[in-house]
């Protein structure tokens, strides 16, 4: 599929004048302010936005979490936003302007739900691809990550709306997240984990970074010199240092490079920070800076008022740059000829898995927006193939815990439309808010609802059966509460805590259900009544709450499920497999514990497979899983959390209207027992980064090891030759010219990459490491040349405390794969 980049058309902000740190717009608003103006401005006003000071023509500057769909101030599917793909589906399309068309969509959302800022992207690197929000970010490696970054910087700042880059820095992990120390080595430090946040910040300019919970090598991130160090330093970044939500722990803090404290109002700053100006423990030079960054922030986003304003942005089609990137950043792992599809030689399609009715678009945690619509592979594919018998059967039951209840089996009580009715009382039972929702997932960040003041929540709805049988009903959340069925009482429970983690109680909360025997269209009237005195409160969110109301799984027959996929595969010409992870397995409060894919969908795909029909598995992922059956199987696509046009993507890929665009970020293990793979597990408070720059593919060639699909590997629809390279040395950075020819039958893209050694180094260096590469798109037949970059960072290391390029002769390997690399040369250096 050929990127269309006509849908960059829009007009970008108008900057007449750019403003610096040094200013008059930004100095002389500065002496206008006392100390204690000041100092409040350091701490967030609320859960979203900074404080407004008119006296200077100030508004609040207003955050909202992303970072692949902004949400805005309220979790509410009354205020849906465009879902695009997770960041892992982003980077896999290697495609810097995907990333910086992907970031202006991110922009015009913001500007429609007025968001100044974007907590986005996440950038940490896969350090173990266990790490619980994997899927959020790019890779293992960083100079990828970097890049992908920086192209998502570029157009969501082009709008004029600020990136948030998060978490700096070593944030690579969830367990234990608040807490953990992570131990890392300066080479490493600067070379694996520095790295990534360094285009993004010295080219693309970011407006702000995020500092991190952890502590690195002893020292709290809001408190690291790190901040200043190469961040405001070496890089000369002039935004804002914003913490994430409740980082800020202590006044020490503010004597770093940190400038913003967030949420608000609390905090450890305040007038602590005040009396420590004026007694001389903090100077008032410190605090001054960084209120000129956030003055120079406001200006750059429209929060000084009485500054020229940015023009507004033309409009562009968000639904299609989703389904775009979401095919753009598909890897097609494996392909024997199957795909794509032709529909003429088909008369009957088996599609099997519970993952083609309910698709994983996204991950959960902060990163969760609610989008208008999401289509079902299953449709999709039904509607790609109008012409064929389509049929289905789920073969495993995949889903823990509470599941949503569709829109088509409620009814508000109120409204007498599809919803429910939800009312939060006093104790002594007097209405104190109430509302219409259309949705059973209830998440509360901000608004008017009184999550600090009710006594108890009420939620009711008339529910319809859709199927003969048990249908365990209830909710999920942290505190007691009741199930009502027809005014009778079926069942109560106390959630308790899994772990003592925001992100984790909030959006994995664990489930308390009863059970009803109901028939097909049968009708009952459900109440649940939730004691708020009872919530778990975390310091800085006490007006966040959450509470998951929907169906959990009942009993049924696993083997009766695998049987019946069986004999619908076998009856067919081809089946398509839909398998993947949970929420309760990626999301942000934990990190996975292993790489299988939950539940016996192994044994689906291997028992689908021994059918003998030709089998294709989607593997509907947010980071790589073991893949045993692959030998088996005649396709595997992977589309990642794809976001809300996943399905349509997936459909014109199988059918071949889209070639799949992606290429692997990350290594994907063949057993999952590697013994070199890190652990995310703290021992004793600390995670020991033992690995030093040995990251992903790096150490996997360190230790001649075969992983199941290796870093930069990846299908089209085509197949292509490296024709030759010419190498143009310079002092600084290194061109190459790459000629490739689409030696295949379609239009397709191809990801040539670049890759550096040097054998005769005396310091340690990794086998091959990444130094560039650059995307190829044509015809069939033709040639053409791609002009490649090798940035003379790629030379260098690390060593006692500064950069060090080594001279002498480097090895230049170009391929399509780290394993799969055809065409060598050699350049000079020094």
């Amino acid at each position: 599929m050929t990127s269309d980049h006509n849908l960059r058309d829009y007009t970008s902000v108008d900057r007449s004048k750019q403003l610096t740190l040094d200013s008059p717009e930004i100095v002389d608003r500065l002496r206008k302010l006392t100390l204690e103006q000041k100092v409040r401005l350091l701490t967030g006003a609320n859960v979203w936005e900074t404080w407004a000071e008119e006296s200077i023509g100030l508004r609040p500057i207003v955050f909202s979490d992303g970072p692949s769909g902004v949400r805005g101030g309220a979790w509410d599917e009354r205020q849906p936003s465009i879902n695009l793909p997770s960041g892992t589906a982003l980077a896999a399309s290697w495609d810097v302007e995907i990333a910086r068309l992907y970031g202006t969509v991110m922009a015009l959302e913001a500007r429609k739900k007025g968001v100044d800022v974007v907590n986005g992207p996440m950038i940490n690197v896969h350090r173990s691809p266990l790490g619980g929000r994997s899927f959020e970010s790019f890779s293992e490696d960083p100079r990828l990550t970097a890049a992908m970054a920086a192209g998502y910087v570029r157009g969501l700042q082009e709008m004029g709306v600020a990136a948030n880059l998060k978490h700096y820095v070593a944030n690579d992990y969830e367990t234990d997240r608040y807490t953990a120390n992570s131990q890392v080595e300066d080479r490493a430090l600067h070379e694996i984990y520095l790295a990534a946040f360094e285009e993004p910040v010295r080219e693309a300019g970011a407006w702000a970074v995020m500092s991190a919970y952890n502590a690195v090598n002893g020292v709290s991130a809001t408190e690291s010199p790190l901040l200043t160090d190469p961040l405001k330093t070496e890089w000369e970044f002039d935004g804002v240092v914003v913490s994430d939500w409740t980082a800020v722990r202590t006044l020490a803090s503010a004597a770093a490079g940190q400038d913003l404290a967030m949420p608000g109002p609390g905090g450890p700053w305040g007038d602590a920070l005040v009396d420590a100006v004026r007694s001389g423990q903090i100077p008032e030079s410190t605090i001054d800076d960084k209120v000129r960054r956030i003055l120079l922030l406001a200006a750059r986003v429209g929060a000084l008022t009485d500054l020229p304003q940015n023009s507004a942005p033309k409009d562009i089609d968000g639904l299609a740059v989703a389904k775009l990137a979401a095919a753009e950043g598909a890897v097609l792992l494996k392909n024997n000829g199957a795909l794509p599809l032709v529909p003429a030689d088909i008369g009957r399609v088996a599609v099997i898995g519970q993952h083609a009715l309910t698709p994983r678009t996204q991950g959960g945690g902060s990163a969760t927006v609610i989008p208008t619509h999401v289509t079902s592979p299953l449709d999709a594919i039904r509607a790609a193939l109008p012409g064929q018998n389509v049929t289905h059967a789920i073969g495993s039951i995949v889903q823990t815990g509470i599941a949503p209840i569709p829109l088509t089996q409620i009814v508000n009580p109120s409204t007498q439309q599809p919803g429910a009715l939800v009312r939060f009382l006093d104790d002594a039972g007097a209405e104190l808010y109430r509302e219409d929702r259309l949705a059973t997932t209830l998440v509360y960040i901000t608004g008017d609802a009184p999550i600090r003041t009710a006594a108890l929540m009420e939620v009711t709805f008339s529910y319809t059966a859709d199927f003969d049988g048990d249908h365990r009903i209830g909710f999920a959340a942290v505190g007691s509460g009741k199930i009502f069925a027809d005014g009778t009482l079926v069942g109560s429970g106390t959630g308790v805590p899994i772990v003592h983690d925001l992100g984790a109680n909030l959006n994995q909360p664990p489930p308390i259900t009863a059970p009803l025997q109901l028939r097909t269209g049968e009708s009952v009237g459900i109440r649940i009544e939730f004691d708020m005195t009872t919530r778990v409160v975390f310091e800085g969110h006490e007006g966040m709450f959450g509470i998951f109301i929907g169906t959990d799984v009942g009993e049924y027959d696993s083997e009766a499920l695998l049987a019946d996929a069986v004999a619908e595969a076998s009856a067919a010409d081809v089946a398509i497999v839909v398998v993947g992870t949970t929420a309760e397995l990626e999301s942000e409060g934990f990190d996975r514990e292993n790489f299988r894919l939950p539940g016996n969908q192994d044994e689906l795909v291997a028992a689908v497979a021994a059918t003998g029909t030709p089998t294709l598995v989607v593997l509907n992922v947010g980071a790589p899983v073991l893949t045993p059956w692959r030998d088996q199987v005649a396709a595997v696509l992977v589309t990642y959390f794809g976001g809300e046009q996943m399905a349509e993507a997936l459909a014109d890929m199988l059918i071949g209207v889209a070639e799949p665009g992606g290429r692997l970020t990350t290594t994907w293990p063949r057993t999952g027992d590697e013994a070199f793979l890190p652990s995310n597990t703290p021992v004793d408070g600390d995670v020991v980064y033992g690995e030093g720059i040995g990251v992903g593919y790096r150490e996997w060639l360190s230790q001649d090891a075969e992983p199941a699909y290796s870093f930069g590997h990846g299908l089209g629809y085509s197949s292509w030759k490296i024709d030759n390279v010419d190498i143009s040395p310079g002092a600084e950075d290194v061109s190459l010219t790459v000629t490739v020819t689409n030696v295949g039958e379609r239009s397709a893209k191809e990801v040539v990459q670049v890759y550096l050694s040097k054998e005769d180094s005396s310091i340690h260096r990794p086998v091959l490491w990444l130094a560039a590469w650059g995307v190829a798109r044509c015809e069939p037949g033709a040639s053409t040349s791609v002009e490649i970059r090798v940035p003379r960072r790629s030379f260098e290391v690390w060593l006692n405390g500064q950069w060090f390029e080594e001279a002498g002769t480097y090895g230049v390997r170009v391929g399509t794969s780290i394993l799969d690399l055809t065409m060598e040369a050699q350049i000079l250096r020094g």
